[in-house]
């Protein structure tokens, strides 16, 4: 027994250093993966302006739905804004003390200059939809939307909360490079600058102009997301808000507005729709399911679905509980969410409708597929003098 070896335990000398190593290459591995979400996301944001035909679509639709808003309520205007308001500009003055917010309306109670101003925000929600000098016209149209709101804001039925937060951010986007006056402008001075020699700058020049692209793709693309943020914010808070009690998932909510008076521009049609319970509780259902889901069906083409049935909500909105500002201005909104590709394809699809039906024939020896589309360059403006202007 003096001869037997006691038995030894395997050498464990490398083993300590294979979880370290494991864990530096894991280390490592997460390092360079959030370098690299880093760099995509950098890359999202400089690197071109994303959704152009969306910031466009939605100043056009704020523009024309602010006009006609205006307009409509033209008769009524003294009624709401003006100094025979019941809200009046002494009430408006000790909210303002109390809120902080402020109006270009009642600096003064002369009639003739609420006139001056009304006359102003009407050329002023024209020209914005127009895209005539956009960079200027969305910060007068943001000025003009947050007087008028904060003048009178028990006034109106809410509908221009929305309209008011998007004239605020529009201003940080390039709404006016497509489908606007600076647009065709651009297209004009562009053609004819080919022929032209191209100028020369000093390095310091170019360096200017390049971080100047970039600083305004950088502000317009954070200015889209903000937008899809608060879309996504309204119907996921809606949503939530909903789901809290039985009154949204039974159709007990929709019964009780579509027996409101106050909400019922055809009660007609209102009971019409009242004296079918099915349809009142798969819509009160289907409102909480879309609202609450909105968020996380963004992605891919589940989308295209999603968006048409708020299509047909919001519609249902304006014409059975009499709210055409607030469902045109959440219709508005959910524009963002289409891409570009969507857009573009818009005039082609027409014009091969219009073929179709004979509304409009090509020209004699041009194809469908003529037409002459200038070269693109990293903004998306035509690349022999990419320019910044809105």
């Amino acid at each position: 027994m003096g001869n037997e070896q006691i038995p030894q335990p395997p050498s464990t000398t490398a083993t300590p250093h294979r979880p370290a190593a494991q864990e530096t290459s894991l280390a490592g591995a997460a390092h360079q993966w959030i370098l690299d979400r880093i760099a995509a996301l950098w890359a999202l944001l400089t690197d071109r302006p994303m959704s152009l035909y969306a910031a466009s679509v939605l100043r056009i639709g704020y523009g024309l739905l602010y006009l006609i808003f205006l307009l409509r309520e033209f008769p009524h205007r003294d009624e709401i804004w003006g100094p025979d308001s019941p809200w009046t500009p002494a009430l408006a003055r000790q909210l303002f003390d109390q809120t902080g917010w402020n109006s270009a309306l009642v600096l003064s109670d002369s009639r003739a200059y609420f006139e001056l101003c009304y006359v102003t925000a009407l050329l002023t929600s024209a020209l914005f939809m127009l895209g005539w000098r956009t960079r200027a016209m969305s910060i007068l149209f943001a000025v003009v939307v947050t007087s008028f709101h904060a003048r009178s804001i028990f006034m109106t039925d809410g509908g221009d909360n929305l309209i008011l937060l998007m004239a605020l951010y529009l201003v940080l986007t390039a709404c006016g490079r497509r489908w606007s006056l600076d647009a065709r402008r651009n297209r004009l001075r562009a053609a004819r600058a080919e022929s032209a020699p191209e100028p020369v700058r000093s390095v310091y020049a170019r360096q200017l102009l390049d971080a100047r692209i970039t600083l305004t793709t950088v502000v317009h693309n954070c200015g889209i997301l903000v937008i899809a943020a608060q879309v996504c914010f309204l119907y996921g808070s809606a949503g939530l808000y909903k789901v809290q009690g039985p009154t949204w998932g039974g159709g007990t909510a929709l019964h009780y507005a579509l027996n409101l008076e106050l909400f019922q521009p055809w009660p007609a049609l209102s009971h019409l729709v009242d004296g079918y319970p099915m349809v009142i509780a798969i819509a009160g259902y289907g409102t909480v399911l879309l609202q609450v889901a909105f968020p996380f069906v963004l992605f891919g083409r589940l989308k295209y679905p999603v968006l048409t049935v708020l299509l047909g909500m919001h519609i249902g909105i304006a014409v059975l509980l009499g709210l055409p500002l607030f469902s045109g201005a959440m219709i508005i909104a959910d524009a963002v969410f289409l891409p570009d590709r969507f857009y573009a394809f818009l005039p082609h699809l027409w014009r091969r409708a219009a073929r179709r039906t004979g509304m409009w024939r090509s020209a004699p020896g041009r194809g469908a597929g003529s037409a002459s589309v200038p070269p693109q360059g990293r903004t998306g403006e035509p690349s022999s003098k990419r320019r910044v202007g809105a």
